[in-house]
């Protein structure tokens, strides 16, 4: 049986959702985290509203996170 933790450490290199504590939504390639959740993204956008927003390399708090996602198709 696969942890949370095992499914982030198996999107490491893959395209991830964030949604934020705020209501943002960021999307980008999981290059790192540690057990904080915080996240280290590369070509990172923001979502908001159908508009994107490119933001590039990125880390993100772990504790301003609500959820993280493997984005489908990845």
């Amino acid at each position: 049986m696969e942890r949370p933790i095992d499914v982030l450490n198996n999107a490491k290199g893959k395209r991830v959702l964030i949604k934020l504590k705020k209501g943002t939504e960021i999307s980008g390639i999981l290059q790192a985290m540690d057990l904080h959740l915080n996240m280290w993204l590369e070509n990172a956008e923001q979502i908001s509203d159908e508009k994107k927003t490119m933001l590039g390399t990125v880390l993100v708090r772990g504790d301003n996170i609500i959820y993280v996602s493997p984005e489908k198709g990845e």
